[in-house]
């Protein structure tokens, strides 16, 4: 059978890729969430998060703009993996508050 007719999946998974189903605007709005637009703005200098920002205005320039997208998603996997690390630090010492973690 030639290689042309076998059946392609629809979507390999992908188990490792973290950004995997992930939509812009969710991660636009995980970001905003995590933060806020002042510190958006600050981390990722661009009119759309420092100048009257909004999801809707960030994800019509992002999605124009290849550089400031890759800026988002590496700034979104650093969030992640900030959040994992709060959480096992939180796991580590429960009683301790967030502030006084070193």
């Amino acid at each position: 059978m030639p290689a042309s007719s076998q059946p392609r999946a629809a979507s390999a998974p992908q188990p490792r890729n973290p950004l995997h189903g992930v939509t812009l605007q969710a991660m636009v709005e995980a970001l905003h969430g995590y933060f806020g637009w002042q510190e958006l703005g600050r981390q990722i200098p661009v009119r759309c998060f420092q100048i009257d920002p909004s999801v809707s205005s960030s994800l019509k320039f992002l999605r124009k703009t290849p550089w400031a997208r890759e800026k988002v998603e590496s700034l979104y996997l650093f969030m992640l993996r900030e959040q994992r690390r709060n959480a096992g630090d939180a796991l580590v010492n429960p009683q301790m508050p967030p502030g006084n973690r070193g």
